[in-house]
């Protein structure tokens, strides 16, 4: 289960898909739209992720190479794309294996790598009707 959707995130899903009779530690993530951000002026209400038609496929491809590199662990993680409310789940990442701390370690850096290299972008919503690109550079 590892996809960018326009589908609401199941975090349910995500244990369920990691999950094994010998995996004694299961590790999740949720990140979630909130309230307020460094950049934004006021208080935000909502953002827009967009992707690249490819991000599919890297996020794939992420996942592959961390397999390769924690093959103890079962991964899954999901991207939502199109408009969250504050609240809702934007990305969702679960590692287990059989002991705690290579579950916590990959799934850290499995989230990390996602934000870093999944071209999804995001377009802030804030209070007063004004709207800006996060992350741009």
């Amino acid at each position: 289960m590892n996809q960018v959707t326009s589908l609401p995130l199941d975090l349910a899903a995500h244990v369920a898909a990691v999950s094994t009779g010998s995996c004694g530690a299961v590790v999740t993530f949720i990140g979630q739209v909130r309230d307020h951000d460094p950049d934004a002026a006021g208080q935000v209400t909502g953002l827009d992720y967009s992707a690249h038609p490819d991000a599919g496929r890297i996020l794939s491809e992420i996942v592959a190479r961390f397999s390769l590199e924690y093959p103890q662990v079962n991964l899954s993680v999901s991207h939502r794309i199109g408009h969250l409310e504050v609240g809702d789940l934007a990305l969702v990442a679960a590692a287990a294996s059989a002991h705690r701390a290579v579950a916590f370690e990959a799934c850290g850096r499995l989230v990390e790598t996602v934000k870093l290299e999944l071209p999804i972008w995001k377009k802030q919503y804030e209070v007063d009707g004004s709207t800006g690109w996060v992350g741009l550079t």
